[in-house]
């Protein structure tokens, strides 16, 4: 059995990046630890992507939410560690997930939170980062030869544009696209693959088609919540 440590903000983090990855390791026999800023209180997700962000649409799809609300039942999500407290050499594996409303700042700009990304890099153990959950990882300066994929551009773009007459920066975490900062850190532009131009479809548990990943020694990376089954699946296998 392995040991995953999965960090968190307070609130906003995507539902499906976070509550997938859990029920895949967790129904396979692995454990999880949840780690928030101070620790002690269970953290809650975006709001929105349960509900519907527009006019019921853009959230997550109704097997990840209802992992979810299994998740905010579990003894592990409703007594997380805090982020200086953790000894990530007794953890044989880190996802870091994303979304983007303004609550997952608290989690990207930790400079307490990427030094233990760091240490824990340096283990060279499995580590998976996902959509926003990729910016963690570049800020700790720690892809530099690795190959990466993020939200892309396009798609950051895209929901931002759909949205904005309705909910403003609700889709722009920061100013600067995380894709490009991302690009910023790697080692060379080759280092950074977009994958295929996807604006809908999504993976599943039975159906990877319309999931990509990207696979660098012991890092994984994926694009958006619509990779999270397949992510989640090459995770576990890294695990093995």
């Amino acid at each position: 059995m392995a040991h995953v440590w999965i960090p968190l903000p307070d609130t906003d983090f995507d539902v499906t990046e976070v509550a997938v990855p859990w029920r895949l390791l967790t129904r396979a026999g692995h454990s999880v630890t949840f780690v928030t800023e101070k620790g002690g209180s269970p953290p809650n997700a975006d709001p929105l992507l349960l509900t519907g962000v527009l006019f019921g649409q853009l959230g997550a799809e109704p097997q990840p939410k209802e992992f979810y609300r299994q998740l905010t039942e579990s003894a592990e999500f409703r007594s997380p560690l805090s982020w200086d407290s953790i000894d990530v050499g007794a953890y044989d594996g880190l996802i870091l997930p994303g979304g983007h409303a303004p609550g997952m700042r608290q989690y990207l700009g930790s400079e307490s939170l990427r030094l233990k990304v760091r240490q824990f890099f340096a283990l060279r153990r499995p580590v998976g980062a996902i959509c926003h959950g990729v910016l963690v990882a570049a800020r700790a300066d720690v892809l530099r030869g690795h190959r990466t994929t993020c939200l892309a551009k396009y798609m950051e773009r895209t929901a931002y544009f759909l949205t904005a007459w309705k909910l403003g920066e609700y889709y722009r975490t920061y100013p600067a696209y995380v894709e490009d900062e991302v690009k910023a850190a790697l080692s060379c532009a080759e280092d950074f693959v977009r994958g295929p131009l996807t604006l809908t479809s999504r993976g599943s548990e039975t159906d990877d088609r319309a999931a990509f990943v990207v696979e660098s020694d012991f890092y994984i990376s994926a694009r958006w919540p619509g990779d999270a089954y397949l992510f989640a699946k090459r995770f576990l296998a890294q695990l093995r």
